[in-house]
């Protein structure tokens, strides 16, 4: 066997170890859920065989990086993933990039400009009494989930927060690193929940220019003196922060971002460095990469040459105090094709996994190359400074006359190192060169509070080794110019189209940002990683049989034995962990015959609120993920799908008033797919019961068939339409006197969860008309013709209902009569807005559609700031806001979005761009709050936000579908006739059925006598 051939063995054998040892999972039925700890197999091992396993890897690595092309983890330069990834030819839909100019449109700053105070929202006296008691319960889950040594949230302490965010690094799905537009490294998200805002100051470029008459400049490439805390001459500190940043400018264009220096530091030499990110439509490799590329355009204006060192350093930490654990070490790395480069193995801490960066720069005939494997920030680590490294540059240009090890020694506790790469050119006058650094990190692994480990969707074609970062780093400068020539070719179209306002195209573009850094994560696709420690009492043998192990030793050579062990381990496993797998909400056993796996995608409802894939918030954010990447749309409702026919017992305690009820029961769809254990443990959001919920059932009905009318996808139709049958079963429950309607129960239960609801309503009435058109729609393409009708019928019927709350100029809010009941819902046409979408028939006569949205927009829109902030939520019909509760007095940039969407389809396109004008000056303008690469979930009239970095404004994107989408309704149901109910005899009796089983027990009252006085006390307050 050959020295590739016994390497592959090893790499293959580790890889299966890792799985089986390194992993967690557990047998989890949905009535018995409990956490599980982490087994760590390497400390049971003896010294002699930890040296072992670290020369194996060592090995490996060292192998891996000096060939990288040729190794089958990893795809190819041509595209092509043997059937794993997307289709999508990279080779086509090229377009010329001018490396030197910004694109045509882009989000400008100034490198000089203040940072914006941001104020945050605060509740009014009434608001505070009101959520008093939800107050109390959330402090006593806080205490006891850090009594248990579970991270949590705590909105009690504050983030820091500032108003310079750009453009963030890296694909979607494999962590995000932000970056401002002064030039620092923040907003780390490399693990579930966990978001560290404050910059890595270490984490730098600079520039060092030096001419024939001994003119020098250098400058780290940032605006401002940073604020650091220690002082001491060795330290980041002593590095040149010259950089003034009048004479620079930030674009932004998501996922490029252009910085210019023009003229600084040195006045006769213009600097562009270029930032590219693979978020490539389509695309569904290179855009699961945790990397980014920054190439540096440098023009000489000057009468003489000019050399100049640009200089990448970056830190060993993951952000806040991370890089203070010690153990953490770095080493060198050269690759084919020029580049070099340093490895930062980042030791994680506190039971995260490992972490490891990779800073490369790309070595040429004109540009040389040269590393700085480790310098010490602070602390007693080994090495040299970092004021001595800065130095060393200064002096001499490059790290050529010092003489480094390829490997660093561990860090100290205490102390944090980093390392610098150097790429050195000379520029004679009047010319450019180019200089092309790339970031990349490797971190595989995915774990959850609840014990189960996955892995991200880049390991399919780089590996689980931290290795991986220097392959990625070294694919991201040879690819770059690939990825850009797409990205241009997707962008330059809407970007010249003069139908939009310029603030639009832009605002399209940076809004997508949140699929980066909303703490995204894309898995492979493939179960949990299993171990022994998940198992329980369960007992189990890896014997098969004397034969089966006979001819397993006689098929293979004798070293293969260890393999095969493990692979009948980690088969036993899957078989012990399928039944929890089963009683989970993955979509991945919808799967049918032939269809890709494409792995499953996780967001965060907002950077501040951890609960993945919300579903009443991804019913707005969804036309993004539909358009640009559908197969990771289709994966995640397939997840909810399977979640509809889940059923969990087990109790969770709600915190608006202290009952105990099942996590989830079936029929419903859960309000998120969970935090702790995703797919195995639903609704994190705890705050409702949302099996109550009025919109969450709906809601899915129609993005299910919205995205069958977007990917053509019958297959996926089939296998989704039982839920969407049980989801519609399961509302008649809420259809209280039989008129084809539900009615809302009293309580916040939708999407406004503070907002109350009685009766029948504007919002959850509309969409649930909608609905009933869209499951009657889908039936038809799965070819149930009995149900096809039943639910046109109900569509019908539900329809003359919902008419009833026109009042002359809009739909009242709800029928009950109450205070708020004549409110003008700025959403109140949401069912309208996605039956438009999906090429349904409207579901209200035109004209009152277009009166509805007329009077939204003169007073919803118009009556905040002269329509400058987006539409408020909740408008009295004397025009003053509707101060009900705190969401009714909120605006939404979500809904706004969506409001502007729902006018377009109905014709009402200047009106529409006018709406969402809003909360570009809002979010996105000079003039605004500060609020870019940060959109919150809403603001008041005074623009404080509530919630910053949120899912809903990507609805932006239902506007591009309203102008670019024009579905055609269907001949069959433009000349439907009026059906009898008699016609449904049996179709009804079997709807009815399905829905006794599944309607709700009645709740019990299961708070304490101090809970039911308090909360009393609190209503009598009010009153």
């Amino acid at each position: 066997m050959n020295h590739y051939a016994n390497t592959q063995k090893c790499r293959d054998l580790l890889r299966k170890l890792n799985k089986v040892l390194m992993g967690s999972s557990r047998a989890i039925f949905c009535n018995s859920l409990k956490s599980s700890c982490l087994l760590d197999p390497l400390r049971f091992l003896t010294e002699s065989q930890l040296k072992n396993v670290t020369f194996l890897n060592s090995r490996i690595q060292s192998f891996s990086i000096r060939h990288p092309i040729s190794s089958p983890e990893r795809m190819l330069h041509d595209g092509l993933d043997n059937g794993e990834g997307d289709s999508y030819d990279s080779r086509k839909d090229k377009v010329k990039v001018d490396l030197e100019k910004p694109a045509s449109l882009t989000w400008q700053r100034k490198l000089d400009e203040k940072e914006i105070p941001l104020s945050e929202f605060d509740l009014s006296l009434k608001e505070k009494i009101q959520l008093a008691p939800i107050g109390y319960r959330l402090w006593r889950l806080l205490q006891e989930e850090k009594a248990r040594g579970r991270a949590f949230l705590n909105p009690f302490t504050k983030r820091p927060v500032s108003s310079c965010h750009g453009v963030p690094l890296g694909g979607i799905g494999a962590g995000s690193i932000g970056r401002s537009f002064k030039g620092e490294f923040l907003r780390w998200q490399i693990f579930p929940r966990i978001c560290e805002d404050k910059p890595v100051l270490a984490n730098q470029f600079s520039v060092f220019v030096s001419r024939p008459n001994g003119e020098k400049h250098s400058t780290v490439l940032c605006q401002g003196s940073p604020n650091i805390k220690d002082t001491s001459d060795a330290g980041v500190g002593s590095w040149d922060w010259n950089l003034l940043g009048n004479r620079s400018t930030y674009h932004a264009l998501f996922p490029r971002s252009w910085t210019v220096y023009d003229g600084e530091p040195d006045p006769d030499l213009k600097i562009v460095c270029r930032q590219i990110s693979p978020f490539i439509p389509h695309n569904y490799k290179e855009s699961s990469l945790p990397t980014a590329a920054f190439t540096f355009t440098l023009s000489n204006t000057g009468k003489t040459a000019a050399d100049v060192t640009l200089l990448f350093t970056w830190a060993n930490s993951v952000g806040g105090v991370s890089g203070l654990s010690g153990q953490h070490f770095n080493s060198k790395f050269k690759m084919e094709d020029g580049v070099h480069g340093v490895h930062l193995h980042h030791m994680t801490a506190n039971g995260l996994p490992s972490v490891t960066f990779a800073i490369a720069a790309e070595e040429t005939n004109a540009v040389r190359v040269s590393e700085c494997p480790c310098f010490v920030l602070s602390g007693n680590s080994q090495g040299i400074t970092a004021k001595d490294m800065w130095n060393e540059i200064k002096e001499h240009g490059s790290f050529e006359h010092l003489n480094f090890g390829e490997m660093s020694m561990p860090s100290e506790t205490g102390s944090v190192i980093g390392a610098a790469v150097a790429a050195s050119v000379t520029i004679p006058a009047d010319s450019v060169q180019t200089v092309t650094f790339s970031l990349a990190w490797a971190c595989p692994e995915v774990t959850f509070l609840g014990g189960r480990t996955y892995h991200r969707r880049y390991t399919k074609f780089y590996g689980t080794l931290g290795n991986a970062a220097s392959a990625i780093a070294h694919d991201a400068i040879l690819g770059h110019g690939d990825w850009e020539s797409q990205i241009e070719a997707w962008q330059r179209p809407i970007l010249e189209d003069k139908r939009f306002p310029e603030w639009y195209p832009i605002t399209l573009f940076n809004e997508l940002y949140y699929l980066n850094s909303g703490g995204s994560i894309w898995t492979d696709g493939s179960p949990a990683v299993h171990s022994l420690t998940t198992i329980g009492e369960r007992k189990f043998s890896l014997e098969r049989s004397y034969s089966d192990i006979k001819n397993g030793l006689n098929q293979t050579h004798q070293s293969d034995t260890a393999n095969g062990i493990l692979e009948r381990m980690t088969t036993i496993l899957e078989e012990i962990h399928s039944p929890a797998t089963l009683n989970s909400a993955l979509g991945t056993n919808l799967l049918q015959k032939g269809e890709e796996n494409i792995g499953q995608f996780l967001y965060l409802e907002g950077i501040e609120y951890h609960m993945c894939n919300t579903y009443d918030v991804h019913f707005y954010a969804s036309f993004a993920i539909t358009m640009l990447f559908p197969k990771l749309e289709l994966s995640i409702q397939r997840d909810f799908a399977a979640a509809v026919m889940m059923h969990d017992p087990s109790k969770m305690r709600l915190l608006q008033d202290g009952k105990l009820v099942p996590r989830k029961v079936l029929g419903a769809v859960p309000h998120d797919i969970g935090m702790n254990d995703p797919w195995f443990e639903v609704n994190f959001y705890n705050l409702h019961n949302t099996d109550r919920w009025k919109d969450l059932n709906p809601k899915f009905v129609l993005q299910v068939y919205r995205d069958v009318v977007a990917t053509g996808d019958k297959q996926f139709a089939r296998a989704v339409w039982p839920s969407v049958y049980v989801a519609m079963a399961y509302m008649d429950q809420f259809d209280e006197d039989g008129d084809g309607m539900i009615e809302n129960e009293g309580f916040p239960d939708q999407t406004y969860d503070t907002w109350s609801v009685s009766g029948v309503s504007a919002y959850c009435g509309g969409l649930w008309v909608a609905a009933l058109q869209a499951a009657s729609a889908l039936a038809r393409e799965v070819g149930d013709k009995g149900s096809e009708d039943y639910f046109w019928f109900k569509f019908q019927k539900a329809k003359k209902v919902y008419e009833k709350l026109w009042n002359g100029s809009y739909f009242n809010y709800d029928n009950n009569g109450g205070s708020s009941s004549t409110s003008i819902q700025a959403d109140q046409l949401a069912g309208q807005w996605y039956a438009r979408a999906c090429g349904l028939l409207p579901i209200v006569d035109e004209e009152k559609a277009k009166k509805a949205l007329e009077k939204v927009f003169n007073f919803n829109v118009l009556r905040v700031k002269d329509g400058k902030m987006g539409a408020i939520n909740g408008m009295l019909p004397n025009g003053e806001p509707d101060m009900s509760c705190m969401q009714s007095r909120e605006i939404w940039s979500g809904i706004t979005y969506a409001v502007a969407a729902g006018m377009i389809h109905e014709g009402l396109v200047e009106m529409g761009f006018r709406t969402a004008s809003g909360c570009h000056e809002v979010c996105w303008a000079k003039g605004g709050f500060g609020y870019a690469f940060q959109n919150p979930e809403g603001w008041n009239l005074e623009g404080q936000y509530r919630s910053l970095g949120y899912m809903r404004p990507l609805a932006i994107w239902a506007i591009q579908w309203a102008l670019t989408h024009e579905p055609k309704i269907p001949k069959e149901e433009i000349i439907k006739p009026e059906m009898k109910e008699d016609t449904f005899l049996k179709e009804h009796a079997g709807f009815k059925r399905v829905a006794r089983i599944l309607k709700l027990a009645e709740e019990q009252d299961s708070r304490s006598l101090v809970q039911i006085i308090f909360d009393y006390t609190c209503k009598r307050m009010l009153n």
